[in-house]
């Protein structure tokens, strides 16, 4: 992948540029699984919403749930305006997210809130249940985000199905350990620092690793796992080196959009594997 001046996104949506809403379900998800893609993104002229299921109340070993809660949207907020983009929260708690309708409507009135064209979240596999059930949810809500008789909080039913792109599992692996292979990369060398300065925004979290560490823990896995997904995407790319790289896969399912509009508008950047 070359460095430069990137050609040009072709932009067939009615308006200037696309949207891109990243759903994930705790606050500091999306800053280690995708935040350089999202950068790369704003930068493009895309509209960036980011947003969790969770304020991540249980992301802390003292204090009161609703004090780690309100610390984390802050932090998550201020986390999505260092790429570029707004913040909201679902309202659900840590360790009780599952598919169900309430859950439903309130993942649905979040997509149709901000109507994006695209939209990534959480692999389908991964080690944890809040994680596996966010990715149900989504996918879901992505789609039923356009049905006019679904009634999701009172909000507006869409016009299109948004492209459904799922980030990388946790250490790449599913529940049992078996790899979890991305169907293309985003080399996000230019943008990682960017990617760290919004995982920074994370003070709660960085704090409390550190203090169990004595280390930077907090930075230096997400380095590690940059890193790592680089190193996966140089040895599928048939002779490229990419240091720091964000893996995706497409979800292609009946009724979803079969263009890929991600790798098409970071062409100069990704690599999609056969």
């Amino acid at each position: 992948m070359e460095q430069g001046e990137p050609a040009p996104f072709h932009n067939s949506f009615p308006y200037p540029m696309p949207k891109v809403l990243a759903f994930f379900c705790h606050p500091d998800d999306i800053e280690l699984l995708c935040a350089g893609t999202l950068r790369h993104l704003v930068q493009r002229g895309w509209e960036l919403r980011c947003v969790t299921m969770t304020g991540g109340d249980l992301g802390a070993s003292t204090g009161t749930r609703e004090a780690i809660r309100s610390r984390r949207l802050k932090e998550a907020e201020a986390a999505a305006e260092r790429l570029g983009g707004s913040y909201a929260c679902a309202g659900l708690d840590d360790l009780a997210i599952h598919y169900c309708e309430e859950q439903l409507r309130k993942v649905t009135r979040q997509i149709r809130d901000f109507d994006p064209d695209v939209i990534i979240t959480h692999s389908p596999d991964c080690y944890m249940l809040d994680h596996e059930e966010t990715s149900r949810l989504v996918r879901m809500g992505s789609f039923g985000a356009g049905i006019p008789l679904f009634e999701a909080c009172g909000a507006a039913p869409t016009s299109k199905v948004p492209a459904l792109y799922y980030a990388d599992a946790i250490e790449f692996k599913d529940k049992f350990g078996k790899p979890v292979e991305a169907g293309f990369y985003v080399d996000v060398a230019a943008t990682f620092a960017d990617r760290q300065e919004a995982l920074a925004r994370h003070e709660s979290q960085r704090e409390w690793l550190r203090s169990h560490h004595g280390i930077d823990e907090y930075l230096i896995a997400n380095e590690r796992m940059a890193r790592e997904c680089g190193e996966k995407a140089s040895a599928r790319s048939g002779g490229t080196t990419i240091t720091h790289a964000e893996g995706f896969r497409q979800h292609l399912g009946h009724g979803y959009p079969q263009r890929n509009i991600l790798a098409e508008a970071l062409h100069d950047l990704a690599l999609v594997v056969p």
